[in-house]
């Protein structure tokens, strides 16, 4: 029972690493609050967690609305210890052929998104006593690719935020530690369109895996693993660190 009577909010928790994550702050004794657009699933999600978990609709580039995600976090359970910021997207683009619109959009969604969650959650997480923020950062956050150039953007400027409110959240004194994570490439939905595709007569999963030392992709269940410490007591002392999970690829 490592997150027993910890409430937690999850952005982009329909699915993926979020949806894992849910799973294992129900199983670990927490309260999981699933955020996102999608409330097909999310809602899904919620009634398979049963009593623990609560489903509310997010966008993550809508501050009212994280405004209200949070309300109803602790209307619903009492408190918020914990934040996870998943939500993100991704898309293929060069320096040169990157649009203005793409890169706002992606940059919304992933750093804005991150900057909203963090900006709604830390008043409500003081009042409860503290807490972890987690940020969904990238590998691509901690090098470069030339084939995604708005996706390696946005994640770096995750990973400056994280730091950023870590130390705030320190000068104040409100018991929050922030930490990002920085997993390689996942078998998620995210990345399902690249799968299939042909890159230098391999498969799209061909390519992605041989990008790992381990030799394959990661698991949304092993990122979540991670997830699951930062958000417990295990973790109290980091605090605007980076943690990586990537089979190997920045090694």
């Amino acid at each position: 029972m490592r997150l027993e009577n910890k409430i937690v909010l999850i952005s982009g928790g329909a699915s993926g690493i979020g949806a894992e994550t849910a799973r294992r702050v129900v199983r670990e004794g927490g309260k999981a609050v699933v955020g996102d657009r999608d409330e097909e699933k999310g809602r899904a999600l919620a009634a398979e967690l049963g009593p623990s978990a609560a489903f509310v609709p997010l966008d993550v580039v809508d501050e009212p609305a994280w405004q209200k995600a949070v309300a109803t976090t602790v209307d619903t359970y009492g408190a918020l210890h914990g934040l996870l910021n998943a939500a993100g997207i991704g898309v293929r683009n060069s320096i040169e052929d990157c649009s203005l619109e793409e890169y706002r959009r992606v940059n919304d969604v992933n750093s804005m998104g991150t900057f909203l969650g963090c900006k709604s959650a830390i008043p409500a997480m003081a009042r409860s006593g503290g807490g972890s923020i987690v940020n969904i950062s990238s590998v691509l956050g901690l090098r470069g690719a030339s084939y995604a150039m708005a996706y390696c953007a946005s994640k770096g400027a995750v990973r400056s935020l994280t730091k950023n409110v870590a130390m705030h959240c320190a000068q104040m004194k409100y018991g929050i530690r922030c930490n990002s994570v920085h997993p390689g490439y996942i078998d998620t939905p995210m990345i399902a369109p690249r799968l299939s595709g042909t890159i230098d007569n391999m498969t799209g999963r061909q390519w992605l895996e041989a990008l790992h030392p381990l030799g394959r992709l990661g698991r949304a269940e092993e990122v979540a693993d991670m997830i699951l410490f930062l958000l417990s007591d295990e973790s109290t002392f980091s605090t605007g660190s980076e943690f990586v999970c990537d089979g190997g690829l920045t090694a």
